[in-house]
């Protein structure tokens, strides 16, 4: 399975996807994860021993719901689409660091980049699997965790949208200076995805490119339960 899933990545029109992130800051996946394979990924949710901490987020005002970060080692699976999505994503975060003139920092390969995080104390993975149930949602937020984070996260939604729950859009919230903040309400059908900003974006402007920020977050869900795939490519302190 974590074979077939790096191939199914690294067949994906990425000229059309990096084109996408650079005009528009995020950029939807088809569904890429099978039915059966989101149900896997569900099951995992009940396992103890694949999770090092569990957030309930009205604890911390963070919204309504639940989330679990695996521990490492990763499952097969997950570890696979972690390291298959990164190097495409290395080109597009070095570009974006180009278009705001700094120099390109990001190695080509995860464990390079892992190595990093943990040199400077970052050493807890960040995958996580979250669970929304009716009148759960996400606070608009970033998932940064410490000095060193990875410009882009991607997110699958693992529930099919109709049937296993309601509501539950993924929201983007982008602000740029001295404007008023522009939000993008995103559907995901089971098994798609999203690239998204974790922090913020270049956007070109009349004197060159400036950055606007981003936070993201998931609306209320109006029934059912709602479950979805965070994959974070910065270890966290």
């Amino acid at each position: 399975m974590p074979e077939r899933i790096a191939e199914r990545i690294a067949a994906l029109d990425w000229m059309h996807l990096q084109h996408t992130l650079d005009e528009q800051g995020f950029a939807a996946l088809p569904s890429l994860l099978t039915p059966d394979e989101c149900t896997e990924m569900i099951a995992t949710y009940t396992d103890d021993s694949l999770f090092r901490s569990t957030i309930d987020m009205a604890r911390y005002r963070f919204g309504i719901g639940q989330y679990r970060y695996y521990q490492a080692p990763l499952p097969p699976f997950l570890q696979q689409l972690r390291e298959s999505f990164y190097p495409e994503l290395a080109k597009a975060a070095n570009r974006w660091l180009d278009q705001l003139g700094q120099e390109a920092i990001y190695p080509t390969s995860l464990p390079a980049f892992l190595e990093h995080c943990h040199e400077e104390g970052q050493t807890r993975s960040t995958p996580l699997l979250l669970k929304y149930e009716a009148g759960g949602y996400n606070c608009l937020h970033q998932d940064l965790y410490g000095d060193v984070y990875f410009p882009f996260q991607v997110v699958f939604v693992l529930s099919q949208k109709e049937v296993d729950y309601t509501g539950g859009e993924f929201l983007l919230m982008e602000q740029r200076p001295r404007a008023q903040s522009r939000g993008h309400v995103v559907t995901l059908e089971q098994g798609a995805g999203l690239i998204f900003p974790t922090n913020h974006r270049p956007v070109a402007g009349s004197r060159g490119y400036y950055r606007a920020t981003l936070r993201h977050g998931v609306s209320t869900i109006t029934s059912g339960v709602r479950y979805s795939l965070g994959i974070i490519f910065h270890d966290a302190k």
